[in-house]
């Protein structure tokens, strides 16, 4: 069954359409009927935002049309691969339609808790079935049968016996996986009906809130695909994702059947400074300060048990641990620590240093990468003028200056995966490699653009640069492609980023009322276009690369122009910026040589075969439930891996560290050893990675030809002065 983006990660493994909104709060089960007094105002406040005002850039009137968008929207979100819901539940529904408008401005929310009280019913019903199938002697895999997991665009099924089918097929594709796996049956049985009533238990869980937050999402989707709602605890997160700290003990924890379990100790932290941490460690027990009452905490959602753990900093919390291997009968031990502000390094700006060796004539050349996952800034450090605020450029900057003692040939700037972040942030951080200048022109609904521009002279890094990107890189990450690739500064190479051309603002709802605590939440609304300083969008087009590597997902499965409800693309009058160069008489050598070199290269001829059979069976939306099929094409992607590894250590490449745990294993993350679990995910990050060495190669290349050939350098570098500045 496909899934929506939607999804919670502890949901995606379990191949159910469960929103990720859902799992954002609560600790009692029953669905109200109605809507309760905050989250009566907390509706008519987004509406007066998004259809009353002029804060949304562009709003839409609370109409019928508009209904119907919200109505379509919420069902998708509880149930986007129409496996729950009958086609009979809809015409249920229908009369709900036309009075969403009025539930919205008046706050009586009633039919959307009906929706979901049903939904919860349903997904109990489909469990127990799903359950019951597992005792019956429905697992021979020696015909034709296949499942068809993409049901995005199918009709509802019409009655309960087709979802019977369905959810059977489902059921044996998670059997299959299994016994494919190595697992018998008993094994198998006891896996799958323990996955099942883990989700049974998990949307049992779900309240009013997650009805609410879910609902009133639908109707923020229905503006536009960036404008969200966040209730108070999710704001926190999200408010906390970006500032890259935390206030708590400094662990990152994971729900595993009814406990909370440490998946990693971050460094730095008060957990990790104790040394009595260690990934796998279960939490049953909570307590505050140094006496207070212990609550035994299994069985409890794992926000809520984070709730519990996180504090000022300052101020104490025990926790009763049960080490992983031990039994969860064991007795705990009682730990002790002081909450402390702990920075989330991993996330934060990393750098590393790739030789390229000597060929011919040309020296060894050493480029630098800094990977960049995130424009992240501590708005509030910066707001209170803190000296240590999180903050993506000065991070940045730390790492250039590092890279100029240490006679770097090239930076390779890497936003794979990069979705944006702090606007402020994409504009200091172009103007680290442009000396001043315009970086990015906002357009606000009525029309009025302004500029935002690097006004600090001098840059951290004027030597060459590559700005490296993919499908995932946007937003923010967007607007420093671009001003880089409009400034002549440097090559973009990858794939066309995302598309998202748009400016959203944090509005916290509990200022109007002047609140004092949290109560009403925050939107995430769109207020402003961007534009790129030639006036160019990039909504919907993206930032398109100077040398293209292979796409690795197709523009309409994942990116902005796959929304429905995007803006469409633009362009409006360029303002005056410098242009450092012009590449377009290097591109053909650069490519020429690329195409060479890849030619040769194996782990980017794998990395290559891997992507177009990736897309061959996306494509297929189906997998074959024939044993003999199945495994024939396990055997072939174990050949596969064992011939890889071969040649790597015949080429005498680094082996692949991922590359024993190849195969499917047929298990949800929640199933695995967390502790292998994690250690493999940091594995991960010393993978090979041949589109990262190949952008150095390109860069590498280029730095070469500009040197030895003074007529191309005058050509492609006109403003530069000094042999190997691009940035004069």
């Amino acid at each position: 069954m496909k899934l929506s983006r939607t999804l919670s990660v502890s949901l995606i493994a379990l191949a159910l359409s469960v929103p990720m909104a859902l799992l954002a709060r609560g600790d009692a089960n029953a669905i109200p009927s109605t809507a309760s007094g905050d989250q009566a105002t907390t509706s008519k406040l987004v509406y007066g935002l998004l259809s009353d005002s002029r804060y949304a850039y562009r709003p839409r009137a609370l109409d019928a049309s508009l209904s119907a968008d919200i109505f379509k929207r919420y069902l998708d979100s509880l149930d986007g691969g129409k496996v729950f819901f009958t086609a009979q539940d809809i015409a249920r529904f229908a009369p709900y339609k036309a009075g969403i408008a009025s539930a919205i401005k008046t706050g009586q929310l009633d039919p959307a808790f009906a929706i979901f009280a049903l939904y919860k019913q349903r997904v109990h019903q489909r469990v127990a079935y799903a359950r019951g199938l597992l005792k019956q002697d429905i697992f021979q895999f020696d015909g034709n049968d296949r499942w068809y997991y993409d049901r995005k665009d199918a009709p509802w099924a019409a009655s309960d016996a087709e979802l019977d089918q369905l959810w059977k097929q489902s059921v044996r594709n998670d059997w299959l996986r299994l016994k494919l796996a190595g697992k018998k049956p008993d094994d198998i049985r006891k896996t799958l009906d323990k996955r099942y009533a883990n989700l049974d238990k998990t949307l049992s869980e779900l309240d009013g809130q997650d009805a609410f937050q879910s609902f009133l999402n639908a109707y923020t989707a229905s503006i536009d695909p960036h404008t969200d709602y966040f209730d108070p605890r999710s704001a926190e997160r999200f408010n906390q994702s970006m500032s890259l700290s935390l206030e708590g003990i400094g662990a990152q924890l994971q729900k595993q059947d009814d406990v909370v379990v440490i998946r990693e100790v971050i460094p730095g932290g008060p957990a990790a400074l104790s040394k009595k941490f260690t990934p796998g460690d279960r939490i049953v027990g909570v307590g505050q300060g140094a006496s207070g009452p212990m609550d035994d905490v299994i069985g409890w959602r794992i926000d809520d048990v984070v709730e519990k753990i996180k504090g000022p900093k300052g101020t104490q919390v025990r926790l009763d641990i049960i080490p992983a291997d031990m039994s969860l009968d064991s007795k705990p031990a009682r730990v002790l620590l002081t909450r402390a502000k702990v920075r989330l390094e991993e996330q934060a700006a990393k750098s590393e240093i790739i030789t390229l060796p000597a060929q011919g004539d040309a020296p060894a050349r050493r480029i630098g990468v800094v990977k960049l996952p995130a424009f992240y800034q501590d708005f509030e450090g910066r707001r209170s003028h803190s000296s240590d605020y999180a903050s993506a450029t000065r991070d940045v900057a730390k790492l250039l200056k590092r890279f100029r003692s240490q006679d770097i040939d090239g930076v390779v700037m890497d936003l794979r995966g990069n979705g944006g972040g702090s606007l402020n942030e994409a504009v200091e951080l172009t103007g680290l490699f442009i000396d001043k200048g315009p970086v990015v022109q906002v357009r606000e609904s009525g029309g009025r653009v302004s500029v935002e521009s690097d006004r600090d002279s001098g840059v951290a890094w004027d030597g060459p640069l590559a700005v490296l990107t993919n499908r995932g890189s946007a937003s923010a990450s967007e607007i420093f492609a671009g001003a880089i690739q409009d400034y002549g500064r440097g090559l973009v190479i990858g794939e066309t980023t995302f598309g998202k051309g748009t400016v959203q603002n944090l509005v916290d709802l509990d200022r109007w009322p002047g609140n004092e605590s949290q109560r009403f939440g925050q939107v995430k609304l769109t207020i402003a276009q961007f534009f790129r300083p030639g006036g160019s969008s990039t909504q919907n087009k993206g930032v398109v690369p100077d040398i293209a590597f292979p796409v690795t997902v197709d523009a309409t499965q994942f990116g902005e122009s796959t929304y429905d409800n995007a803006l469409p693309w633009t362009r409006i009058s360029g303002v005056p910026h410098t242009q450092y160069g012009n590449f377009a008489a290097l591109l053909p050598k650069l490519e020429a040589r690329h195409e060479a070199r890849v030619a040769k290269d194996k782990e980017f001829q794998w990395f290559e075969q891997d992507v177009n059979e990736f897309r061959a069976e996306q494509a297929k939306k189906y997998v074959s439930l024939n044993e003999a099929e199945r495994r024939a094409e396990r055997d072939r992607q174990e050949a596969k891996r064992k011939s890889r590894q071969e040649q790597r250590k015949a080429l005498g490449l680094a082996p692949d560290p991922l590359a024993a745990d190849a195969l499917d294993d047929g298990l949800q993350a929640s199933e695995r050893d967390i502790a292998k679990d994690a250690a493999r995910e940091k594995a991960a990050e010393n993978a090979p990675d041949p589109l990262l060495r190949e952008s150095a190669a390109i860069l590498g290349d280029a730095v070469q030809l500009l040197n030895n050939d003074d007529v191309l350098s005058a050509q492609v570098l006109p403003e530069a002065k000094v042999p190997g500045h691009w940035a004069d």
